[in-house]
């Protein structure tokens, strides 16, 4: 096998919990040397859980610095000078108050490049920002449920998430360019990207997009629907998909032929693809609807989506995870624990390493 893709690559990360994290670990997947600067009382992360920790922070190295001191100031200028990056996920003013800027490092590696992953921008204040405040403030919970009831979350991080993928890409895509500088992302304008035909539709036609109970605003019928047993996902975009599912399903084709016909009498055909959907479980939907292309699955848990992918679950020292999402012909992840406390040294509480 060869070796990952971003062997040689130096990262640094300084921050607590998710989104940071999420980052730094998908780029040490791939090869990337990856080092936690954690303080004296580490990421928060590791007050969870031991498998929430390790769920984010495999493969990386951990050194203990204490950034409000001289000590940890002359560490973290060593570190910045051999590294290829800073990844920061704190509040702005703290990046600045610790000197995780690029303006601040520039004159120890003006080829550093900076992230900082914030809330709302670097220049946008301290005002908190967790997953589901960033969700509220967006838009994304009040599109999130059904229509007559109230908005509603979904359950897992998505923000955090979405945002660390992001400063991935803006930090790698600044490395890149082969140029130092500050890269800034917040969870804010990530996640009013992703709304992005929802967004576009408004600015441009006016619409005001409102809670649809998941069913999606353009294709007809995209949506979860009850079936004898379970609920089935069903994701018709284009009249080939139509004519095949109406065909299985005992529906006359016909009467809803086009998308714009579809779309046009929506409730008509959510009737008829309720009432077809009935006959039959959602796996035995699946079963049927997967030999013809139509995009369809059953609603599982995940502990059974787990047990149909085994692929997906790696070990990582004594902690099974779900790997890395990304597959490169050649290259196999080499998946680490996750590092203890200072385990690669101690800087700036009176410890030297």
């Amino acid at each position: 096998m060869s070796a990952g893709p971003l062997a040689g690559i130096r990262i640094l990360e300084v921050g607590h919990i998710l989104a940071g994290p999420y980052a730094t670990m998908l780029l040490a997947d791939l090869g990337a040397e990856v080092t936690k600067l954690e303080p004296p009382g580490g990421d928060l992360s590791r007050q969870v859980s031991d498998s929430y920790f390790a769920s984010l922070n495999r493969g990386k190295r951990s050194i203990r610095v204490d950034l409000t001191t001289d000590a940890g100031q002359r560490r973290l200028h060593e570190l910045a000078r051999e590294a290829h990056a800073l990844l920061v996920n704190l509040k702005p003013s703290a990046i600045r108050r610790c000197g995780l800027t690029y303006e601040s490092l520039k004159s120890h590696n003006d080829r550093l490049v900076c992230v900082a992953l914030t809330g709302y921008g670097m220049d946008e204040g301290d005002a908190p920002a967790f997953d589901y405040v960033v969700q509220a403030a967006t838009g994304v919970a009040a599109l999130t449920g059904d229509p007559d009831g109230p908005p509603l979350l979904p359950g897992y991080s998505s923000a955090d998430n979405s945002a660390g993928i992001t400063a991935a890409l803006g930090l790698l895509a600044q490395i890149v360019s082969g140029r130092g500088g500050q890269v800034d992302v917040s969870l804010r304008d990530v996640m009013l990207s992703q709304l992005n035909y929802r967004a576009a539709a408004y600015l441009n036609e006016g619409t005001v997009p409102g809670r649809t109970g998941g069913a999606h605003s353009y294709y007809v019928p995209a949506q979860l629907f009850p079936t004898a047993e379970g609920h089935l996902a069903l994701f018709v975009t284009h009249d080939g998909f139509w004519r095949s599912f109406a065909a299985e399903a005992g529906i006359g084709e016909a009467a809803f032929a086009t998308m714009q016909g579809r779309a046009a009498r929506r409730d008509d055909v959510i009737a008829a693809v309720t009432k077809a959907l009935a006959a039959d479980t959602a796996e035995r939907w699946e079963a049927r609807l997967g030999p013809l292309n139509v995009p369809a699955a059953a609603v599982r848990t995940l502990p059974e989506a787990l047990g149909r992918t085994p692929r997906a679950v790696i070990e990582a020292g004594e902690f099974r995870l779900v790997g890395s999402p990304v597959r490169i012909t050649g290259y196999e992840p080499s998946y680490g624990a996750p590092p203890r406390l200072g385990e690669h040294g101690v800087t700036g509480d009176g410890i030297e390493d």
